[in-house]
């Protein structure tokens, strides 16, 4: 499991404390997503734990969809580097 500090520094864009832009809380919840992916594995009926998954889900899904619309380069460059389907 990737440290989160690695994650942020692995993604920013603008500078050493760039932890808001888009890039960065993509990869920050595809690394939650593949986690908590693991934990609904071994625990199938863990509804609680679903529905944070669905949220945060939902939620790399609006930033993806911020990027895809504003900055298209910046949106092919982290699905290609993070593998995640092109959705749009």
């Amino acid at each position: 499991m990737i440290d989160t500090s690695e994650v942020v520094r692995q993604y920013q864009v603008t500078g050493a404390t760039d932890t808001g832009s888009p890039e960065v809380q993509i990869a920050l919840a595809t690394q939650h997503i593949l986690r908590l992916t693991e934990h609904m594995k071994a625990r199938r009926f863990d509804f609680h734990s679903r529905r944070g998954l669905m949220r945060r889900v939902a939620h790399r899904n609006k930033l993806l969809k911020y990027l895809h619309k504003n900055h298209l380069e910046r949106y092919r460059s982290i699905i290609e580097k993070l593998q995640i389907r092109d959705k749009f």
